[in-house]
């Protein structure tokens, strides 16, 4: 009897090597952060006047772009000259279909992605691997970092995503004035409220470096008379004054001792006529099994990058009434929202 293995465990054995390896992801990444496509697509070919625009050694890029070639990301001609491909456009910064800010490893995304690479420390602790790879957690790093606030803005641009489009249709409005987005980032869905609800006020309220975005980004939509950008932590004290307090897909990041001080700090401030507007993102229940590789996939990534309890709305509502808050109205949901509604307990 033979003991050779055979032909398709020799192919097994390829595929998971292809699968595990870090080498292909790393040289992609490495090209998006040198910003190799757009010189290319500039007219620039040789890789000794690429390693010159991008500032790297000559031999080292050389065979970065011959490996890349092979992948079929660029296109060799003799002399070692490069042009793009079909997907090494994809690396152009300002290719309509672009996903080179996401791969950027000076950007936030790219970063996070980095912070997974130690994914045994979130199976080990059930902490975010990323606190282990950069010594801190990630929102404290985006505020620690002028630059990865505005990669994060770059890259989330103006639209709300995740069905936050359930705010801004959903809830009455018309019944008020005045909302404070908490923990609002740059100011995505406060722009697009202001623009449905012309009656409406408001303000994002968050750290400085997603502030500053903020206040850019009003300005610029023209709601800067309508719409504020004021500095502070949901941790510590948020203004006052305004009729809906929304949190906006925030307590998922945070575990329920957290989540439950968030929201006392919002309590405070909505007291004693104020509404608090809860929307969460539903993640995966805690147990569900799913075979889809993208939800599967997104479920373990948001793991390792930040603190991601499972909630039920019904967990949510428990949570927000031992911060002193209670259920006033359910608004409809979507298969990854919820919309609930608290006033503060007298």
């Amino acid at each position: 009897m033979s003991t050779q293995p055979s032909t398709s465990a020799e192919e097994a054995v390829r595929t998971l090597f292809d699968m595990a390896g870090t080498l292909r992801p790393a040289a992609i990444r490495a090209a998006a952060t040198l910003r190799l496509a757009d010189p290319i697509a500039a007219g620039t070919t040789a890789a000794a006047d690429l390693a010159d625009l991008v500032s790297a050694d000559p031999d080292r890029l050389t065979r970065l772009l011959r490996y890349l070639a092979a992948l079929g990301l660029f296109e060799r001609t003799d002399g070692d000259h490069y042009t793009l491909t079909e997907l090494g456009e994809l690396l152009r910064s300002d290719g309509p279909l672009s996903i080179r800010a996401m791969l950027d490893a000076d950007g936030v995304l790219g970063r996070a992605d980095l912070g997974t690479m130690d994914l045994v420390h979130t199976m080990r602790t059930g902490r975010p691997s990323y606190e282990k790879v950069f010594g801190t957690d990630f929102w404290s790093d985006v505020q620690r970092n002028p630059a990865y606030a505005e990669s994060l803005e770059a890259v989330l641009g103006s639209g709300v995503g995740w069905d936050a489009e359930l705010i801004i249709d959903s809830y009455p409005w018309k019944s008020a004035t005045h909302v404070t987005d908490v923990g609002g980032g740059t100011g995505s869905l406060l722009i697009e409220l202001l623009r449905k609800h012309g009656h409406l006020n408001g303000r994002v309220v968050d750290l400085p470096n997603a502030v500053a975005a903020a206040r850019r980004r009003l300005a610029a939509a023209g709601l800067d008379s309508r719409g504020e950008a004021t500095e502070a932590s949901f941790f510590d004290r948020i203004p006052t004054g305004s009729d809906v307090y929304l949190l906006s897909a925030i307590l998922a990041d945070w575990t329920d001792e957290e989540a439950q001080r968030i929201l006392r700090t919002v309590a405070e401030a909505a007291a004693p006529d104020g509404r608090v507007l809860l929307s969460e993102v539903n993640l995966p229940e805690a147990g569900a099994a799913t075979d889809d590789p993208a939800s599967t996939a997104a479920d373990l990534y948001i793991s390792a990058t930040v603190t991601t309890p499972a909630r039920t709305t019904s967990e949510l509502v428990r949570i927000a009434e031992g911060a002193g808050l209670q259920l006033s109205w359910r608004g409809p949901g979507t298969e990854v929202r919820s919309l609930l509604e608290f006033t503060v307990v007298s």
